[in-house]
């Protein structure tokens, strides 16, 4: 039996304020060719998943927290318990707009590493509305700070 534990699991902090634990996939001891599962704490007031999109499926559920939700020209608030659903190719982003820190698991398929992730450890994000797609009209902006800033 394979298990992982999130009490045991370190994660990884990015730039946008968000703690990215892999539960399944990454550096997790559960591997499947399938799919994806993580965990993820966005910080109060503004922790993000910025702007990206990628050529998997995703859904991510929210747990608890507020957060605001842009996917492709679309933009909405989330709160616990809710899930939506990310089509392959839409750029898309998740912004803590609460007071708590947002607390929420992704699920895409098929399994594999993402580029936003090491674009954002990188400093090298595309900019939204400059080299990709424009946020919707009233979005929070894309946190595209490099590392250490």
């Amino acid at each position: 039996m394979i298990i992982a534990d999130l009490a045991q699991i370190a994660g990884r902090t990015y730039p946008a304020r968000r703690r990215t634990q892999n539960l399944v996939g990454g550096v997790s001891p559960i591997q499947c060719k399938s799919f994806c599962i993580g965990f993820v704490t966005l910080d109060a007031d503004g922790g993000q998943v910025p702007w990206h999109n990628q050529d998997q499926e995703e859904v991510y559920f929210v747990l608890e927290g507020t957060g605001e939700m842009c996917l492709g020209d679309q933009r909405q608030v989330l709160t616990g318990g809710q899930a939506v659903f990310i089509p392959p190719g839409v750029f898309h982003q998740l912004t803590n707009v609460g007071q708590t820190p947002l607390k929420m698991l992704y699920c895409y398929g098929p399994a594999g590493d993402v580029a936003h992730w090491r674009q954002e450890l990188d400093g090298t994000l595309p900019k939204a509305g400059v080299d990709v797609p424009p946020l919707p009209e009233g979005a929070r902006p894309q946190c595209t700070e490099k590392p250490g800033k």
